[in-house]
């Protein structure tokens, strides 16, 4: 006998049209981002949305928002200085401590992205009714807020359980490709680190799993 399903709740239908008209805000993102791709790859610009939103981050705090692996990270940040993207400094309190920051190309450079970003959303939103805009913008600013708070409840407070300062037990690494996440990461949407859709590689046959910690 056929099992019998009720009508989704109201959440649930919401989030199915959400995710639909994402993918239309997300091909805008992907094109405005063309323009940077001959100059850093999409997990490099992730990484210096982070570090922008954070400066002086250390690598383990930018691995741990990055949801990277630390030697991936430290890679990955290798190739941004390289690129005259990001500055390595001593700590401002310990300075055995690396603190990155954004170098002036790298401003241009989110400046450049976001102006071009801008200009094509505003092309969809003058075909778009004023009550249509308005109730968006209101909708978007409360979902932005909610994402954000849930987001940095989620990233462990500085000596707490979890602090990526702390030993964490993570052994091996089997990312060869520094510029690849382990999954999404989508902060807001006002200026943050662009959503993404990144997927694990796999684990060499014969390799002992990686162990992770939440």
């Amino acid at each position: 006998m056929a099992e019998l399903h009720g009508p989704p709740d109201p959440e649930t239908s919401m989030a199915a049209a959400l995710d639909a008209a994402a993918a239309a805000l997300l091909t805008v993102w992907d094109s405005a981002r063309e323009g940077t791709t001959n100059r850093v790859s999409g997990a490099q610009l992730r990484a210096v949305m982070v570090v922008e939103q954070h400066d002086g981050i250390n690598l383990r705090r930018l691995a741990t928002r990055l949801d990277m692996l630390l030697s991936s990270a430290s890679r990955l940040c290798d190739r941004l200085v390289a690129a005259g993207m990001l500055e390595r400094e001593p700590g401002r309190f310990d300075r055995r401590e690396i603190s990155l920051h954004l170098t002036p190309e790298a401003r241009r450079l989110l400046v450049e992205l976001r102006a071009d970003r801008q200009a094509q959303l505003a092309v969809v939103l003058a075909g778009m009714t004023s009550a249509g805009r308005n109730a968006l913008l209101r909708g978007m600013r409360e979902f932005n807020e909610t994402a954000r708070r849930q987001q940095e409840r989620s990233v462990p407070a500085p000596g707490g359980p979890g602090d990526p300062d702390q030993p964490t037990g993570r052994a091996g690494d089997w990312s060869e490709d520094p510029d690849r996440p382990t999954r999404a990461v989508w902060p807001g949407a006002s200026g943050g680190p662009e959503r993404t859709v990144g997927t694990s590689p796999e684990r060499p046959a014969g390799e002992p799993p990686v162990a992770r910690t939440a």
